[in-house]
């Protein structure tokens, strides 16, 4: 039988705020434990809750960002379930009433559409503490720094049809809440992680299939591949005569399975009421436009910005824009260079520079060689100072430390060779020394001429220019 995937994917992002959603404690990461939670985060009788204005503002520019409808008003809600990391025994969130509703974006799936994927809600919401289980022989510890922090819980469609197209949805709201500046994104840290809501119904069929929440997916990689593991568990359950539970999952990646947490709760379960001591959020067309005006450029629109200011290929502009830091480097090195064409700067960015990043790990904005100093050094490649090889060691310098652009090639010795008639004599004595290979050439074997040019480049110890060099080969050759 061919079976259908349908996948819903709930999607929840830290809040770039230095303070709680309903409190002034601190929400940066890695205090020591219970250190970061104060009265009103641990619930104690007689506090009351006072709601952050900036996550209503980041929940804006989320839902305006990802055309969605931004609600009038809104209401926190009472979440009622015990668990020992929710010292309130419920967790404050929005229920009937969201702040963001109905939007979409677009994603491009496997084989290269781009495919609509439906947004039903983005509520804001706390989060509960951390259970504490690998130092603790017997027992579990309780860290109650998280609770409280705010979050962004976005709730997709179920409109995904493979893990594929999972992992880009993903992406995608990963991209554009660091673009928007209200998450960090920071995966290893909590700031960003997804629960994903699985079935399977046979090919045709449009009543939804029994589904599974898998939990607490902190990577795109763990997504993907514990949709897969559990949509071929699901297949092979039905296949062999069973059915599937409604229940919770969890991903273990060490062993590849997924394996049941908890039976799955429905809403009632929870005992949803309004919170009694936060009033209705109330939100006026004037702010909604006020947020309007400062969103930055995002991804989408950057991409195709790219593509036709400075003549890229889809691919070349989607990875220049994977980051607004990026973007902004590989712009900052295309304005600090006069005679390098943007393209070529684009190639140095995607070689070069994030291969030094990734050895030395860092990020794009703690690069050791500056934007300037890039479009600095490509431009001595295309006015000639610089062969490519030559530009390559200076860029290994610059990464060094070891002085500026025009500095180290001065210092070196470093500027290319382009005298006519150096190269004229250089390339006469490579003949001269290599007349086997000179006689294959002039007999017929075309690539010859690599070796002789090579041979002509080490001669000069890098500094002559290799176009140069290849014509003057030709032109003696030819005699």
């Amino acid at each position: 039988m061919d079976w259908e995937i349908v996948i819903g994917l709930e999607i929840h992002t830290q809040l770039a705020t230095k303070s709680k959603i309903f409190s002034g404690a601190s929400t940066a990461y890695g205090a020591p434990p219970n250190t970061q939670a104060c009265l009103v985060d641990l619930g104690y009788p007689g506090v009351l809750p006072v709601l952050n204005e900036q996550v209503v503002v980041m929940a804006i520019k989320f839902g305006l960002a990802t055309h969605c409808e931004i609600a009038p008003r809104s209401v926190f809600a009472r979440k009622n379930y015990f668990y020992p990391d929710l010292p309130k025994g419920y967790q404050i969130s929005q229920y009937e009433l969201p702040i963001v509703h109905s939007g979409h974006i677009d994603i491009v799936t496997e084989d290269g559409e781009v495919k609509t994927i439906g947004i039903t809600r983005a509520h804001l919401e706390e989060d509960a503490g951390k259970s504490l289980h690998e130092s603790f022989h017997g027992s579990s510890g309780i860290d109650l720094n998280r609770a409280g922090t705010p979050l962004l819980e976005i709730v997709s469609e179920p409109d995904l049809r493979s893990a594929a197209q999972a992992g880009a949805y993903m992406r995608k709201i990963h991209e554009l809440v660091r673009y928007l500046e209200i998450s960090d994104g920071n995966m290893q840290e909590g700031s960003f992680r997804c629960d994903a809501n699985v079935s399977v119904r046979p090919a045709g069929e449009t009543t939804l299939g029994t589904r599974t929440e898998l939990k607490n997916l902190n990577s795109f990689r763990f997504v993907e591949k514990a949709i897969e593991i559990e949509v071929e568990r699901q297949i092979d359950v039905i296949e062999d005569g069973g059915s599937v539970v409604q229940e919770t999952r969890l991903y273990d990646a060490d062993r590849n399975e997924t394996r049941p947490m908890r039976s799955k709760e429905e809403a009632n379960d929870y005992r949803y009421f309004p919170d009694p001591d936060l009033l209705p959020v109330l939100i006026e067309s004037e702010l909604v436009e006020s947020i309007r005006a400062s969103l930055p450029e995002l991804p989408d629109a950057k991409r195709a910005r790219f593509a036709e200011q400075y003549g890229l290929s889809d691919y070349d502009a989607d990875v220049l824009t994977s980051s607004a830091e990026l973007a902004d480097y590989f712009e900052t090195a295309v304005a600090a260079a006069s005679k390098a064409e943007p393209k070529a700067i684009a190639n140095w960015v995607q070689g070069k520079v994030i291969a030094a990043l990734n050895e030395d790990g860092l990020e794009i904005d703690e690069s050791k060689v500056t934007a300037a100093d890039l479009g600095a050094l490509v431009d001595k490649i295309a006015d000639g100072t610089l062969s490519g090889k030559l530009a390559n060691d200076v860029f290994d310098m610059l990464r060094a430390g070891e002085g500026t652009v025009d500095s180290i090639i001065e210092e070196r010795g470093l500027e290319q060779i382009t005298d006519s008639s150096a190269i004229a004599a250089l390339c006469a004595n490579v003949l001269a020394g290599n007349e086997a290979q000179a006689q294959q050439f002039r007999d017929g074997n075309e690539k010859v001429i690599g070796f002789l040019v090579g041979q002509a480049m080490k001669a000069s110890q890098g500094k002559a220019n290799p176009q140069q060099v290849n014509e003057v080969l030709r032109r003696l050759l030819a005699e």
